[in-house]
């Protein structure tokens, strides 16, 4: 059940009110928006942090076996498109296979036909360990947003959905006004 009332001020208020005060002139409303965003995903990524090292995995660990995961059976794919699919350099992908393979989570396969193409792919161990990890994650998730009604938690998502096309265009716009 969600908790509902008003919530205290908090420090980013009192940053606006000092703002407001020293410089009255500078509309810092965004801090508003971007202040709680940072505070937040600090707060979020604490507690991804703290569950993850409970199963000696780090975050870019999981996210790499999630992506496999995610592609269903049989769980693998080049090393290239999984580089795009978590949005990484080949070389970061590298690495982190690297040590996942070490704990027996992946295995490395070359293509028969062509040795140039290496495809990663999820141990038995390592599709074990997701669906565990996966399962608990998505529950602290569910934790982490307890304070929220299901209507909110949809509006939210969607906000933050048009504040990721916001920073699109903006950088669109900072690109061509550079050029």
């Amino acid at each position: 059940m969600a908790r509902r009332g008003t919530p205290q001020p908090d420090a980013v208020d009192l940053m606006l009110e000092q703002w407001r005060r020293e410089r009255p002139d500078v509309d810092t409303s965004p801090l508003g928006v971007f202040g709680r965003l940072h505070r937040s995903f600090n707060r979020y990524q604490s507690q991804l942090t703290k569950l993850f090292d409970s199963y000696d995995l780090s975050m870019a660990g999981f996210g790499l076996l999630a992506a496999l995961r995610r592609l269903g059976a049989p769980y693998r794919c080049t090393a290239g498109q999984l580089a795009d699919t978590i949005l990484l350099s080949t070389g970061g992908i590298t690495q982190r296979v690297d040590k996942l393979e070490t704990a027996g989570l992946v295995r490395r396969d070359r293509d028969p036909v062509d040795r140039r193409v290496v495809y990663v792919e999820l141990t038995d161990k390592g599709l074990a360990l997701i669906d565990e990890v996966a399962a608990a994650h998505f529950a602290n998730e569910a934790r982490m947003l307890s304070g929220l009604t299901q209507s909110e938690q949809t509006q939210l998502a969607k906000l933050l959905s048009r504040l990721e096309h916001s920073l699109d265009l903006a950088e669109m716009h900072a690109t061509s006004s550079a050029e």
